[in-house]
């Protein structure tokens, strides 16, 4: 047996997970070891080619604002981008970009390379044992690694099984091999597994695609970075296009559905609800004439297409038959097939909110393998990862995310509070604050936190207070500055039927109307300052929605009331006589930290809580 050497903190998988815990723990200067199946294949976009999305690409920004690198990376390797839900409120606008799949994992892997305290290693990891205080690391070829934590992140690997109509076989994604010997070393911790699903689609030739009949989707005109730091041009050349199956498609699906594995009850895991493959759309919304068909490309190297909306399990013979179905998809040449991919991952709750396991000290666990999904839920979870091995190598108090402040807290806390029973997907509506997490304001919400961490320096955290101050700054001028009306200005608002404006209204007052903004007014604000558009765009935001916004920081305060109620962890909840039994369980199970923790899990009841409120003022 060859001992290659000691670390303070062990990444297992390079996946988005894998790669933001390695930075972190390395950028707050610990040794640090990165194991993955294959060097070539590090950040690789096994699925769709692209980064954020709805409430996703607010998990990037908040990446972006404690440190992490996906951010960075997406805009370094961007062909496409664009803000969803531009016609809704600034509270759920997310951005969303097409990415080159390969150059975005190059720049990882290089990334990851000159990373000083990162040791990047090729290798299958085979064992993992808890000796005393460290770690035994064992790889394929019976080479030792020793650390004092560990982390996690093995992604879709773990048992990893393709299902592609009656075709199975052991696999990773994309072709890799699955890792099947450490989830029985997983196992022997005493770690329970559980299986869950998820797919892709079929990938085509471009030169057999017809785009002619077909929509486009094009870039935003004004592209706006996902990195706060990013300060150069983006590309944003490359076009998407729409198509929709019809009644065609879902006739050769129904009459082949007998051949899925989905319906022959072959795939035992559990798939992603919001993420459903074709056949699984057919029959769940049979009433529905047709579903729409993203035509997206791969890179700009590439001639490979990604056909977002037909993911599918069914044989090639009938993919082929469903995809040349589709207008604009009729000679369509399959380059690689979907396949759904079946893989084990943990129950979360056995995790504390620092990612930790509450059973065995010093390991953490961190993206699909907690049983969420998605590139920036697993990125978002590594980083928190990280940050937690590190400090718990050198005895710093863990950092803790609430989910008033961040989406990142809101992710974390529905699983290891809530927990999963299917992959977990991040959505705005998961959270009550979403009004005030922004992703316009991920910065300004994240940067004491990422401080505190070691992650942002000086000179940046400096250049975020001024940012804050400016704001503030414009946000009290725009209360004592009034606007003389004028014909042109009440005129845009009898045009839309609307009582003109007062004399001398304050501009803070103006920009409330739905009609109005800092660019409409702009011509009649001669003490307008020169800032940046960032600065009017976010006082104009927190103006517009002043009322929302005290609101909802009133429920904030007084959901931290609750947090800081602390619960000590040798309570013996089964001792609490007027607890009811579901909640005794649940708490006995999960063992919250605080009273806030414990009212969110699910079967606790606010007649619990009060029990316990008048348990810990007997007990203090």
């Amino acid at each position: 047996m060859y001992q290659a050497g000691d670390y303070e903190v062990a990444v297992i998988g390079a996946g988005h997970a894998g790669i933001e815990a390695a930075l972190a723990a390395a950028g707050i200067g610990c040794e640090t070891v990165c194991f993955t199946m294959n060097l070539d294949w590090i950040g690789n976009l096994a699925c769709n080619p692209s980064i954020g999305g709805s409430s996703k690409g607010h998990l990037v920004r908040e990446i972006d604002a404690l440190g992490g690198e996906m951010a960075k990376a997406a805009d370094k390797n961007l062909i496409q981008t664009r803000i969803l839900n531009r016609g809704k409120g600034p509270a759920i606008h997310s951005l969303r970009a097409q990415v080159d799949r390969r150059r975005y994992s190059e720049y990882m892997k290089r990334r990851l390379e000159n990373e000083k305290k990162v040791s990047l290693r090729q290798a299958e990891i085979i064992c993992i044992k808890k000796e005393k205080e460290r770690f035994k690391i064992t790889t394929k070829l019976n080479t030792e690694y020793f650390t004092k934590t560990a982390i996690i992140a093995t992604g879709t690997f773990l048992r990893g099984r393709i299902y592609i109509g009656e075709t199975v076989f052991d696999s990773g994604p994309d072709g890799m091999f699955p890792s099947i010997p450490l989830a029985s070393a997983i196992e022997e911790m005493g770690i329970k597994l559980r299986r869950f699903k998820t797919g892709t689609p079929a990938r085509i030739n471009r030169n057999s695609a017809d785009f002619s009949g077909l929509s486009e989707q094009r870039g935003d005109e004004e592209p706006l970075p996902f990195s706060f730091e990013t300060d150069f041009e983006l590309d944003n050349s490359a076009v998407c296009y729409i198509t929709y199956t019809n009644e065609k498609t879902k006739e050769i699906i129904l009459k082949n559905l007998h051949r899925s594995p989905l319906y022959k009850g072959k795939i035992e895991g559990i798939g992603a609800r919001y993420c459903p493959s074709i056949e699984d759309k057919i029959v769940r919304f049979a009433e529905k004439e047709r579903h729409q068909v993203f035509i997206e490309p791969c890179g700009k190297d590439t001639e490979e297409l990604y056909l977002q909306g037909l993911s599918s399990s069914l044989p090639e013979e009938v993919q082929k038959e469903i995809i040349c179905s589709i207008k604009g998809l009729e000679k369509s040449d399959i380059m690689r097939p979907a396949y759904a991919i079946e893989y084990d991952c943990i129950d979360p709750l056995e995790l504390n909110p620092t990612l930790e396991f509450k059973k065995i000290p010093g390991l953490f666990g961190a993206g699909q393998f907690n049983g969420s999904s998605g590139y920036e839920e697993a990125a978002a979870q590594g980083l928190v990862a990280g940050i937690n091995a590190a400090r718990a190598v050198k005895k710093l108090p863990p950092m803790i995310f609430e989910r008033s402040g961040s989406y990142i807290g809101t992710l974390i806390d529905d699983l290891v509070t809530i927990g999963c029973n299917e992959p977990y997907r991040m959505m705005t509506s998961r959270s009550e604050y979403r009004l005030i997490l922004r992703q316009d304001n991920a910065d300004l919400r994240l940067s004491e936190k990422g401080f505190e961490a070691g992650l942002i320096n000086d000179e940046k955290h400096e250049k975020l207070k001024n940012k804050q101050k400016k704001i503030n700054e414009e946000k009290k001028r725009a209360e004592r500055v009034t606007i003389s009306p004028s014909k042109e200005l009440n005129d845009m608002f009898v045009s839309r039927e609307t009582s003109p404006i007062s004399k001398g209204a304050a501009l803070s007052e103006l920009l409330k109307r739905p009609q109005l903004n800092y660019k409409v007014l702009a011509p009649f604000d001669s003490t307008r300052p020169d800032l940046p558009d960032e600065i009017f765009e976010q006082a104009e935001t927190e103006i517009k929605y002043e009322g929302y916004i005290k609101r909802q920081k009133a429920q904030i305060a007084e959901m931290k009331r609750l947090e800081n109620r602390v619960l000590p962890d040798n309570i013996d909840y089964n001792k609490i006589i007027n607890l009811r039994i579901e909640a005794r369980e649940k708490l006995s199970k999960i063992k919250p930290l605080s009273l806030g923790q414990a009212a969110r899990i699910s079967g606790v009841n606010p007649a619990d809580i009060s029990v316990l409120m008048i348990y810990l003022e007997k007990n203090k």
